[in-house]
């Protein structure tokens, strides 16, 4: 049975949700892909401590990547482009093309950028870094100004280039 807890961020309100084996999801308000409330289970931040703190510490600019239990739900292809999420660096971007093939198929960027949109732990596993082929900042989940902030505040802390 799923559980969930809403936290305030610098991107606005947060809603964890989880289940024994880990986090199912991280969900902003208003974001796209965003299953319905009731499906998020009882309210409950027991939990969910392990996750508040890895992400204070992410947007305090002390933690660079996390170390959650997660427990994401999606088609093995799905499962595939969220896991290779999870290995572009801290203040790095890819584009979908550079992302479809470290998955072995550089013709897939589409269906990579629509599993990519439907990454239900956002931040924690970061699609925020994957940009348009010419670096351009394109569709996001969770809006174009919020991937635009994390990506702002990724570059500010870590010093890294973008494009």
């Amino acid at each position: 049975m799923p559980f969930h807890t809403t936290i305030d961020s610098p991107i606005g309100l947060l809603t964890l949700v989880a289940v024994d084996e880990g986090l199912t999801g991280l969900y902003m308000v208003e974001q796209r892909h965003r299953p319905p409330q009731e499906t998020f289970g009882h309210p409950d931040a027991t939990p969910f401590p392990a996750v508040v703190e890895q992400l204070a510490e992410y947007f305090s600019g002390d933690r660079t990547d996390f170390d959650l239990p997660l427990a994401m739900k999606g088609t093995p292809f799905q499962r595939s482009v969220w896991d290779e999420l999870t290995r572009i660096p801290y203040g790095e971007t890819i584009s979908y093309g550079e992302l479809a093939g470290r998955l072995g198929n550089i013709s897939a960027s589409r269906a990579v950028g629509l599993a990519n949109g439907k990454n239900p732990i956002s931040v924690i596993v970061p699609c925020h870094r994957v940009v348009g082929s010419t670096g351009d900042l394109t569709g996001y989940g969770g809006g174009i100004e919020r991937k635009r902030h994390l990506l702002a505040f990724e570059k500010k802390v870590g010093g890294a280039t973008l494009f």
